[in-house]
């Protein structure tokens, strides 16, 4: 299936680990929105040595080519307030709020709504191009949890390539290195402080890449889940070296699944953006009924047609987009796609079933960025500052990745040390009871482990495996026992093939990317696995078919530090 950036574009000659520019002020783990949007700000021309973005050196490592991410696949846009009577950031706040189910973080939001304007202008000027009406009006739609249309776009469906492209144009100007198909292994910690990364080169070979700050914006984890729409990079990489070192994580059990992606043996499994159903398409059953709100949030439907797909005894349900004008202008990618597999938007239903889409958890930052170990920040879908809750609103993910990494930026520059109690970090920084249940119970007999920090049983023993089937069988178990309805007989179930795919892949520092992201989905596995057991409550993203109501004591984030579980002091929006 044709999907945006099938075609590469022209890049210099991959860097080698002879040609590393010394120690860096900042690297940067990933290259999506969140990364590039704190490299531009922060990055010096190599030319000239001095930039209005900050004087630093800074440097990007990604495992692939430096415009395949994740952000690339995003289809529905940017989710931001740039003028009508119709709305305001207090709707927007409102909105998201309303998403995240009562575990949002007032003051992230708030932050989000508030800059997120300014940061879409800003690319704006950097040279992003968005759809608009012939009059010059930026094109504006509505999507899923949205009280009206705030959402800008690019090709129609294409938002995240232009949003990327704009952004790989930049940090080629700016950056001191750029460090493609590196593949980062384990943060380098001495003295309490992250002072880099080791990582495989290009070529293979082991290389510690140091630098004074180092940042985590390394995406998703969707690559636990057999059906998915993320690109095969989504590995949980970040997420599993935090975790390994001892940095806190939370919200991991809150991973998001996307109602409406194609029912189709491809994988990732295309979108059909949310926009669709903004502009009137309908979610129907089996049967050819309709039985949801298709513009209520993400878990909502999804829940609902995951209760129908078991009611029905069907793989997929039905996206009904032929009453749409003007679909092919609207929307020319998904149009594209949908003819080169046989399928007329104007005349066929599209099959539909829910897929593994965003992690509203993550690496625990405060407000600018910084995580609990020194010299380590996180922007993007690797962190969790307190914006998204227990589900993520729509089109809100683009916007969260410009408006911290510039935030991380500035606090960098500024000489910010140590993280401050906001966001989320509240919930590490005020404490909480250890174990599982909030009312004081904690002997739930939770039996997988937590993410394997720290771990005893570290050999450096390396067992000869098939990946490939290891990975396979591990994504399975995940889908069907960690989907988008659990209860504890699919979570245990899960976790005893988790356990034995631990034990098979060993805990010797990987040789090979292939056994390196298996090693870190196997950490996130067990990490996401234990919170969601640990959540005896159905909210947001998180839905137990054996406890199916949403409870007030369990508006508590559920932390992994150290190797250990903790249940953080209740929620509090704002201190």
């Amino acid at each position: 299936m044709t999907r945006p950036g099938a075609t590469r574009p022209a890049s210099p000659a991959l860097p080698t680990s002879q040609s590393l520019p010394g120690e860096l002020d900042v690297l940067v783990l990933g290259s999506g929105v969140a990364g590039l949007s704190a490299t531009v700000r922060l990055a010096s021309p190599p030319e000239t040595g001095t930039s209005p973005g900050g004087g630093l050196r800074v440097g990007v490592l990604t495992k692939a080519e430096l415009w395949r991410s994740a952000t690339r696949w995003a289809q529905g846009g940017v989710a931001a307030v740039l003028g009508g009577d119709e709305d305001s950031t207090d709707l927007h706040l409102a909105d998201t709020l309303a998403a995240g189910a009562g575990l949002c973080d007032t003051d992230a939001v708030r932050i989000l709504v508030d800059e997120g304007p300014f940061r879409v202008h800003e690319l704006i000027a950097m040279g992003a191009e968005f759809d608009r009406h012939p009059g010059g009006a930026l094109d504006l739609a509505r999507e899923g949890g949205h009280s009206t249309a705030r959402v800008v776009h690019a090709g129609g469906a294409a938002t995240g390539a232009e949003v990327e492209r704009a952004l790989v144009d930049a940090t080629r100007r700016t950056a001191a290195a750029v460090l493609e198909e590196w593949f980062a292994l384990d943060l380098l910690v001495e003295g309490g402080r992250c002072c880099g990364v080791r990582a495989l080169d290009a070529g293979g070979r082991v290389v510690d890449v140091r630098a004074r700050h180092t940042v985590l914006a390394t995406g998703g984890a969707g690559q636990l889940f057999a059906v998915t729409t993320n690109p095969a990079e989504a590995t949980a990489d970040g997420l599993a070296m935090a975790l390994r070192a001892g940095v806190p994580v939370a919200d991991v059990e809150f991973m998001q699944f996307h109602p409406t992606a194609l029912h189709h043996p491809a994988m990732p499994r295309p979108l059909l953006s949310e926009a669709l159903r903004g502009h009137g398409a309908l979610i129907r059953d089996a049967n050819g009924e309709r039985f949801v709100d298709e513009l209520a949030p993400r878990d909502v439907v999804s829940r609902a047609m995951a209760a129908k797909l078991s009611s029905q005894g069907v793989e997929h349900l039905w996206l009904d987009a032929t009453g749409l004008d003007s679909f092919g202008s609207r929307f020319p990618t998904i149009k594209a796609s949908l003819e080169a597999i046989g399928l007329d938007p104007h005349v066929d239903w599209l099959p539909i079933a829910p897929a593994a889409h965003h992690l509203s958890g993550g690496v625990v930052t405060d407000l600018w960025g910084e995580t609990a170990l020194p010299g380590l920040w996180a922007a993007g879908e690797v962190a969790c500052t307190g914006v998204h809750g227990a589900n993520r609103l729509a089109s809100n993910s683009l916007l969260e990745g410009m408006v911290f990494g510039a935030r991380l930026a500035e606090a960098i520059r500024r000489g910010d040390d140590g993280p401050s109690a906001t966001g989320a970090m509240r919930a590490v920084l005020h404490g909480g009871p250890d174990g599982g249940d909030p009312d004081g119970d904690f002997g739930v007999g939770v039996s997988v482990r937590s993410g394997g920090a720290g771990r005893a049983d570290r050999t450096d023993e390396v067992i000869a495996i098939d990946v490939e089937k290891t990975v396979d069988r591990l994504q399975r178990a995940m889908f069907d026992g960690a989907g988008v309805v659990r209860d504890a007989g699919s979570l245990q179930t899960a976790a005893t093939v988790i356990g034995s795919v631990a034990t098979a892949v060993g805990t010797a520092t990987p040789s090979d990317r292939a056994h390196g992201e298996l090693a870190n989905l196997v950490t996130a596995a067990e990490a996401l696995l234990t919170s969601a057991t640990l959540r005896t409550e159905t909210r947001g993203a998180h839905a137990r078919a054996d406890f199916p109501q949403t409870a007030q004591r369990w508006r508590r984030r559920i932390v992994h530090v150290d190797g250990r579980v903790t249940v953080s002091s209740e929620v509090v929006d704002s201190p």
